[in-house]
């Protein structure tokens, strides 16, 4: 039973690790080191509309737009919408429009009933947009002078309707280091790269809902926002949206692109966690087998190890071990790859372990009728 216990858990370490490591490298497609080639003729230069949902963003709304403006070799338009904010977001943009034309500040309309705050008004923002090129960010991103024009360059090459970057995270508190990388070690060791980039098949779905790039014709046939009007998951239903009408998505490292604190403390990074897992793995037909499989890679060789030790079974514990390793193994390379916290990836287990609790109160609080407030929003209220 000992050497069982240690077999089962150096198996399911082995296959996230693998499949990480694998994904890696088709994940970090995009050649940073070759940087865009400056363009001087304006009629050859691209336009895109960088659109910005802000409600409540005054600390770093500022930041933000200076980033965008920022870009090289791209024709921009920075368009904020307000949405019914109550600190001085508006004001700051306003700022930056008498400033700079390139800056547009628009104010959100009433939110209807059965729409998402964030759905309402990046549908507005779309609407709004005078490019044929649209990208959505969050005002918590602050992007690189080159990254659009990196991303604007890989669309165009791989002809995918909506290209979604992940930034990098910045992680202050050690609730962040945490769990925030966790959305890469679910994405990497999870979702088979080679069949999403090869089949459009919906459930092959997946993206980073504070960087979207989309081309508008893609945009409007996939329906735009409103088709996932109730949502508060982003990130992983506006791909589907595009893949059920038949346009391919894509998702990329954007750790070199641009940057993102989340969350901040572990009041919001709990809160975060909660507001949109029943639409991710807090499902009722997800949520028991990730929970084996997440425990399994993280908590399982421990116990392994624990019960081979007391044992003193010599081949089950260096089985445990090996097992211990791989398990940590996403973690460390993300570290060092990925720019993710080292104390995060040291402490995977009990941070795998405190998602999955997560995971389900979340859960909990779904089939309870309850629901978490973000922004001062629950649904349409």
């Amino acid at each position: 039973m000992t050497l069982f216990l240690a077999i089962t858990a150096l198996v399911l370490t082995s296959f996230p690790a693998a499949m990480f490591l694998a994904n890696l490298r088709l994940f970090q497609c995009l050649g940073t080191d070759d940087k865009p080639p400056s363009n001087t003729d304006p009629n050859s230069v691209p336009q895109i509309s960088v659109l910005v949902p802000a409600r409540d963003e005054a600390p770093g709304i500022g930041d933000c737009i200076q980033a965008a403006l920022s870009s090289d070799n791209v024709m921009i338009e920075v368009v904020v919408l307000d949405d019914a904010s109550s600190d001085a977001t508006a004001e700051i943009v306003t700022e930056f429009a008498q400033r700079d034309r390139r800056v547009r500040l628009i104010h959100g309309k009433p939110l209807p009933s059965g729409w998402n705050g964030k759905q309402h008004a990046c549908w507005q923002l779309a609407d709004a947009a005078t490019s044929e090129r649209l990208v959505f960010i969050d005002a918590d991103v602050r992007l690189t002078p080159d990254a659009l024009c990196q991303l604007m360059q890989y669309q165009d090459q791989t002809d995918v309707g909506l290209l979604s970057g992940f930034p990098h995270q910045i992680t202050g508190t050690w609730l962040e280091k945490w769990l925030i990388p966790m959305m890469h070690f679910i994405l990497l060791c999870y979702l088979p790269f080679a069949r999403m980039r090869s089949h459009g098949d919906a459930s092959l779905a997946a993206g980073c809902g504070q960087l979207f790039l989309s081309t508008r014709d893609a945009y409007n046939k996939a329906g735009t926002h409103e088709a996932i009007k109730q949502s508060r998951h982003d990130g992983v239903k506006l791909p589907r949206a595009y893949r059920s009408a038949g346009i391919m998505t894509d998702v990329v490292d954007g750790t070199e692109l641009a940057d993102c604190r989340m969350y901040r403390g572990a009041t919001e990074v709990v809160r975060g966690v909660l507001k949109n897992a029943i639409e991710g793995i807090a499902n009722p037909r997800l949520i028991v087998v990730f929970t084996l499989l997440l425990l399994g890679c993280s908590v399982l060789p421990l116990v392994a190890l624990a019960v081979s030790l007391a044992d003193r079974k010599p081949v089950a514990i260096v089985i445990s071990i090996l097992a211990v390793v791989l398990a940590h193994v996403p973690r460390l390379v993300a570290a060092a790859r990925l720019r993710q916290s080292w104390f995060g990836a040291l402490c995977h287990v009990p941070a795998t372990l405190t998602f999955v609790v997560l995971q389900w109160i979340a859960l909990a609080n779904h089939l309870a009728g309850r629901q978490v407030a973000w922004r001062g929003r629950t649904e349409s209220t």
